[in-house]
């Protein structure tokens, strides 16, 4: 069955709403608090948001001229997200709330129309349509993560996650190669428990090796939130233990990843 472009937009657009109710009545501030992200605060993270929802809008509209782009920021070395961030941070709160309200509704408006199976470049592999505005959400909600914790707040899970999950999986390959390291053959299987209690899987229901537990440990781990030691997660077989040791699902180097609650609270 063919992808619903207008369905996930839709869910990026009901993501993107629970990212804004969190930072609308910050005052200026607030928009200054820490986040997990070393180095960055709130306004980072959506000021991360807005600017590559504008860079997957150009990656959509003028593909060449994007190409062109990355090439260039490639050979000066900018494409660090650090450096990106630090860009903007002259910009106020509000500033960087209504440039991420903008570059978010351009955004809906151009990925609900496209063909979903188009190839469109990006910082990592090129992607389709589909997977670049799932990308989206997975960002979005990883993002929102560390704009939660910054002020201990808990988000409610939703089948949303599904979208991460999927993305986190089939980036497995990526995950190694960023690391210049070759993927593995070994099929992985994987079984999460959705926040409706319904299970959601991926992968051969023979597979040996085997990666089970919540959707929300597993979407916390691709995207590299928590460590994998304060989740539930369970791994069998050596394949999927060493791809939760490196699983990223998000473009560009390879993470660091978050320390261990354990570890964070003897420091």
């Amino acid at each position: 069955m063919p992808v619903d472009m207008a369905a996930l937009a839709a869910d990026l657009a009901a993501e993107s709403a629970v990212t804004r109710a969190l930072v609308v009545g910050l005052d200026e501030a607030g928009w200054h608090t820490p986040t997990p992200a070393v180095g960055w605060d709130i306004a980072d993270q959506i000021g991360h948001l807005a600017y590559f929802d504008e860079a997957a809008v150009r990656s959509a509209v003028h593909p060449d001229e994007f190409r062109a782009e990355l090439a260039a920021a490639a050979a000066e070395g900018s494409l660090d997200a650090d450096t990106i961030a630090a860009r903007y941070r002259d910009h106020t709160g509000a500033q960087t709330l209504a440039w991420f309200d903008t570059a978010r509704a351009d955004l809906l408006e151009t990925f609900a129309k496209l063909d979903p199976k188009i190839r469109l470049p990006w910082f990592g592999p090129a992607m389709s349509a589909a997977s670049s505005l799932t990308a989206r959400i997975m960002e979005t909600w990883a993002h929102t993560q560390d704009i939660a914790d910054a002020l201990s707040v808990t988000r409610e899970p939703t089948s949303r996650l599904r979208h991460v999950a999927h993305i986190g999986i089939g980036a497995r390959a990526y995950s190694y190669a960023v690391r210049g390291l070759a993927p593995p053959d070994t099929p992985v299987r994987v079984e999460l428990t959705a926040p409706d209690g319904t299970r959601w899987t991926w992968g051969p229901d023979d597979a040996t090796e085997r990666v089970s537990g919540t959707a929300l440990d597993f979407c916390l781990l691709v995207t590299q939130r928590r460590h994998r030691d304060d989740l539930a997660l369970v791994t069998e077989g050596p394949a999927a233990q060493e791809w939760m040791a490196i699983a990223q699902a998000f473009a560009g180097p390879a993470g660091a990843g978050r320390r261990p609650a354990a570890d964070q609270e003897t420091r």
